[in-house]
Parts: C-alpha cells; structure tokens; sequence
C-alpha cells in the first residue's frame, strides 16, 4: 500500500481528522498536502485504517512459551508451570496440546503458530460461499442497497449460511484485505463512493452555504399570478464544463436574456455581468428576481443593493416554482448542447439567439411573440412616465 508521502505520524494525523468528520479539502488544507494525495491515500483503503497489530496482554508471549518449554523440560505439571507464570492451569494445559503436547512443544514454533491464527480478516463469509456471493453480487448490480440483500436473504433463506448482515456486505465491498466482492460494485451503491465515510457526522463547516437567502414563501403575492410584470426568473445553463451562461426570463411576457460568464460560474465572477444585464431593464420592470439554490447567486444581496431587485430562492429540488425559466432552458438546448463550450460564445452570438427565442410565436400569448408583449409591457412603463 502507498504512503503518498504521509510518514506514519503524519498518517495517523490523517485518519483522526477523517474520523472526526472533516472533509477532503479540510484535511489536505490542515495537514498541508495534495488534494489528489489525500483522495488516492483513502481510495486505496477503501476509507477504513488497518489497525495495527498489538498482542493482548490476556495471550501468551514468546516469554511465556519459554517457560512453559522450560517446564516441560523440567517434568513441571500444566496446573505447577502456570503458578510459577501467573496464568490458569487450563491456559498452560490447552497451549501443550494445541502444539503437538509434551513431547513436540517448542517455544518458536508454538508462538509463530499463534501469530498465524491471531492474523485478521479470516477468510470472509462471502469468499467461502460462492452461491451466496453471487446472489449479493447480483443485487448490487441491480442496484439494491446493502440493507435490502440483508433483509430479502433473511426472509428467503432460512439456512443462516445463505445469510449475511449489511455491515459484511459494506466491509467487503470497501475493506482491500477481505477481497469478497468486486470493488467496482460501489459504483451501484446510492452515493457510488469510492472509499467508505467515517460513521461520524461530517463537520458543518458553513461553506457552500448562501447567507440570509430569502425563501420564495417571501415573495409577494402577485407574482403568482403573472398579471404583474416585471417580476424575472434566473438559472445558469451549463455547456462542457465549467463553461455556462446566466439566463433571465421575464414571468409575464417569457422574454429571455442571455448573459455571458467568460470568467466563470463562481458568484464575484456571475455577479457583474448578471448585474449590468439587470441594469438594461427598465426600472420599473426591475421588481424582483426568483433563483434556484446554486451557489453562483452567493452575492445576492449586493446585486440587489446595485439593481434594486430583492432575489427569492426556490426550495430545495423544487425547480417547477420557476417553471418558465426551466422551460426557457429546455428551448435553448436546441442551440446549445450539454457537450458545448459555451466560453467560446460573443455576446453577439448570445443576443442572437435570444432574438430568435423571442421572436417565436407562442401559444399562451394567442400565437403573439414574447418580443410583442415585452415592447407593450414597456410601452406601458413609459406613459406611466411623466
């Protein structure tokens, strides 16, 4: 097995901090090494340390071995050998036979012998049994959970040798020594982990969160009803990644902007852009913006410090409650396919694509472009002008 680099204590630091919940970057950052090392480190193990072997002061040592050898030599009983040892008489007697008995016992040999049976893993239930690990290997490409093998082999199967708990299904997925079932059918798993997570929680550590987000429960009532405009829905569209642009879609009208993010997906680098698009709105238009939870709209509140548009955010996996930008994104994938690089993309070429968008006749508009209803939405803002 692979160090990495990682000396002993510096290994034994590792797995405390991953024990104690921290998360890959977390350790790499505290211990000062490679992202990548510390990920290989404990791919490699399968996320579980190989505990190092110590012999219990309850088993007998090389020492001891000597003396009893000593003793039998001498013509000294089992119950004589263990007083002088401090040990039960039956201990004394158990090892003599268990290393040939009086007459063959040897010191080295009985002790080798003993390191040899105290060796871990034994030989895991699902390697000595081939029926059953092929039913488990089955069912895991089938994409069932270690917990549900466990329970269906327990009503299946009253014989207990056709039964297995989940945690040996876990371990013998993860655990390199046991070598029972084929690693790559983590891959099936629900969370499809390489290596096993420690069983104590992962530390909050807060990033990746938005601060003070708005819930869309917030939001006023009469954006509900779309008989307000100026009220936008917005969402990145991802190429190749990172690659992707920013989308604005207006409730009432379904108007769409494109916005490019040549710098990147991160929220200082979609913030800008986001916010000189905002810009272009008409004021009164400029009511508020629903997005989903992505971590790109972090700055939410100084954008609406520069725009004036106060950002409401969906619940989780709730995408349907900015359902008209959702559809919007679908209709741009006939112009922009997952595989693209959307770097590569002039604002231009964005603009044109939007104006094509919006220049479609559509159904819920009596067959009016989203172009027309937009123009007359500012055509109103501006008699409302003095």
């Amino acid at each position: 097995m692979r160090d990495y680099g990682f000396s002993p204590e510096r290994q034994d630091e590792l797995w405390r901090r991953w024990r104690d919940g921290d998360s890959l970057g977390v350790i790499a950052r505290g211990m000062g090494a490679e992202l990548q090392h510390v990920r290989r480190f404990l791919r490699q193990t399968g996320g579980l340390r190989v505990p190092v072997r110590r012999r219990s002061c309850r088993h007998l040592n090389a020492v001891e071995r000597e003396e009893i050898s000593r003793g039998i030599a001498a013509g000294l009983s089992a119950r004589a050998i263990g007083r002088l040892l401090e040990r039960p008489a039956s201990t004394i007697s158990r090892e003599i036979h268990r290393n040939g008995g009086r007459a063959a016992y040897r010191a080295c040999e009985a002790d080798t012998a003993a390191q040899l049976r105290a060796r871990r893993p034994k030989q895991a239930k699902l390697a000595s049994r081939p029926k059953l690990r092929a039913l488990v290997e089955q069912c895991l490409d089938q994409r069932w959970s270690p917990e549900q093998i466990s329970g269906w082999l327990r009503r299946t199967f009253p014989d207990p040798a056709m039964q297995v708990s989940h945690e040996t299904i876990y371990l013998s997925l993860y655990d390199p020594r046991r070598r029972a079932l084929d690693r790559k059918l983590s891959n099936r798993l629900r969370r499809g982990r390489p290596f096993r997570r420690p069983r104590k929680a992962r530390k909050v550590t807060g990033q990746g969160r938005i601060q003070d987000m708005v819930s869309i429960s917030q939001r006023p009532v009469e954006v509900e009803d779309r008989l307000v405009a100026g009220h936008w829905e917005g969402d990145l569209v991802m190429g190749s990644r990172p690659s992707a642009i920013a989308t604005l879609v207006e409730r009432t009208s379904r108007y769409v902007k494109l916005i490019a993010l040549p710098e990147g997906i991160k929220s200082h680098q979609v913030r800008p852009h986001l916010t000189r698009s905002a810009m272009e709105i008409p004021t009164p238009l400029r009511l508020s913006v629903t997005w989903d939870r992505g971590r790109e709209m972090a700055e939410h509140k100084n954008f609406t410090a520069d725009t004036g548009m106060p950002v409401y955010f969906c619940r989780r996996r709730s995408p349907w409650q900015r359902g008209a930008n959702e559809n919007t994104n679908g209709l741009l994938r006939q112009y922009l396919p997952k595989s693209s690089d959307l770097r590569a993309l002039a604002p231009a070429d964005l603009d044109a694509i939007a104006a094509e968008l919006n220049h479609r006749p559509r159904k819920m508009h009596g067959f009016r472009s989203a172009d027309e209803v937009y123009a007359d939405l500012c055509g109103q803002v501006d008699a409302l002008i003095p």
